[in-house]
């Protein structure tokens, strides 16, 4: 099942009809699916596709000059290359009369065991650039080796690439593309507990309840998503165990640096390095209150909805699990199932806002958008704002989100307009989002003020802008 990716496949038929020279680098995290958009985009095309393997350079030089030979002769061969430049320089000769696509999966392995073969492809590149019509795509899931090794200033491939696509999971719209026999409510509750990446979007069955859906995905030894957080740091980390003491701690609601090197036992200098990895996996993020850069007030939280589900739920019911305590652990995780949905609701809301502006929409046109936490001097004590961007520094957007089952009042919305107060602002717009809707009083101060949007969650899972 072949979902979305839209921009990227046209982006990718548009490099491919310039019919001269390209070459596109493609990374992003495991299951992410890199693998299923080069296998759409070269259906019908002449292609060579390689995947690398964690072995050592002449298996996967075999396993080269098997895809070369195949392609070319149509019949498997044992024949072997004496080296990648023998059989990269044959694949380039190849494409100097007809259009062909080389795509090397999983290029770090390839790379990491061969260490001349970035010099042996700039080489081959210089040389070849100006006759051949070959579509080279190098892929890769480990995102620092790929930007450090092949985009970087100092790699040696560095500026003989003409398109690099780093490829993300499906924000929700796209995600419920997955699911379209779920309710609406559901499709929330399915994007809040797997998130974006297409191989766990996959693993929900539309038509199952959301109950059944945890339990045979999550509460199930057997399943594919039971143990994958564990093994995915496995495959991308040296020291596994500390990274899941630092992901269980920040899941927990340990924000800040500090607290996660108290609740993980860890030096503050030697948590930042392996937090750093986790940041640069996507796995965590990183904020400071917004339109401030003070490191100080910088907190962390778990920025895949998998991973926090996982992390929250099912990693410390793991012995319940194994017993078979599988309703029990359910009915934990359902008086808890709320509260994970709030930050993944301000997360819905986010993308519905970025869509208004891409589509003209917006009232505000804001550059970014993010939290913000700090003092309220006023009523003397600290306040949070869910959603704030700002343009120019003179107009700003301001929003609440709320997943609760009960209309939102007034008092929510004069509050979210009292915190527009802190700041300098000559004009705000607000938005206040909610789960199920408005009360009569809400709605009619709403309708008062020109500049105040009330937003259900039915708006924005069945009107996409």
């Amino acid at each position: 099942m072949f979902v979305g990716r839209e921009k990227e496949l046209a982006e990718l038929n548009r490099l491919y009809d310039s019919d001269r020279f390209e070459f596109v680098v493609i990374y992003g995290r495991r299951r992410v699916g890199k693998t299923a958009l080069i296998n759409n985009f070269v259906k019908g095309k002449k292609t060579i596709y390689f995947t690398g393997v964690e072995s050592n350079e002449r298996l996967n030089l075999e396993n080269l000059s098997r895809s070369i030979f195949e392609y070319s002769n149509g019949i498997q061969a044992d024949t072997l290359f004496s080296s990648y430049q023998t059989a990269l320089e044959y694949v380039f000769k190849l494409s100097e009369d007809d259009r062909i696509v080389l795509a090397i999966d999983e290029y770090p392995y390839v790379a990491r065991a061969s260490k001349s073969l970035a010099s042996t492809l700039q080489l081959l590149i210089d040389r070849y650039k100006d006759s051949s019509k070959l579509m080279l795509i190098l892929c890769g899931s480990s995102m620092s080796y790929m930007e450090d090794e092949v985009l970087a200033y100092k790699a040696p491939l560095y500026g003989r690439r003409t398109a690099q696509m780093k490829i993300l999971p499906f924000d929700f719209l796209e995600s419920c593309k997955y699911f379209p026999g779920l309710s609406d409510e559901d499709k929330a509750l399915a994007y809040g507990i797997v998130g974006g990446t297409p191989q766990y979007l996959l693993q929900i069955n539309d038509e199952l309840s959301i109950e059944d859906n945890i339990k045979n995905i999550f509460l199930n030894p057997m399943s594919f998503l039971y143990e994958e957080p564990i093994n995915l740091l496995k495959q991308e980390v040296r020291e596994p165990a500390i990274y899941t003491a630092i992901v269980t701690a920040i899941s927990k609601g340990c924000s800040r640096l500090s607290e996660i090197s108290n609740k993980v036992g860890e030096a503050t200098n030697v948590c930042s390095r392996y937090i750093k990895n986790l940041l640069s996996l996507g796995i965590i993020k990183k904020e400071t209150p917004y339109g401030e850069k003070n490191s100080k007030k910088a907190v962390y939280s778990v920025a895949d909805n998998m991973f926090a589900f996982w992390y929250r739920f099912v990693f410390d019911n793991s012995s319940a699990i194994a017993m078979g305590a599988v309703d029990l652990v359910y009915k934990r995780i359902r008086e808890q199932l709320s509260d994970h949905m709030g930050k993944v609701f301000e997360e819905i809301c986010t993308q519905y806002l970025w869509r208004l502006l891409l589509s003209g929409k917006s009232p505000v046109e804001f550059v970014s958008l993010g939290r913000w936490w700090g003092n309220d001097p006023v009523n003397k004590c600290q306040a949070e704002i869910d959603i704030m961007g700002e343009q120019d520094g003179e107009t700003a957007i301001i929003a609440e989100c709320k997943w609760r089952n009960e209309d939102v009042d007034l008092d929510v919305l004069e509050q979210l307009i009292a915190r527009g107060t802190l700041f300098r602002y000559s004009k705000v717009h607000y938005y206040l989002f909610s789960k199920t809707g408005f009360t009569e009083r809400c709605v009619k101060r709403a309708g008062e003020m020109a500049n105040v949007s009330l937003v259900s969650y039915s708006d924005i899972v069945n009107n996409p802008e």
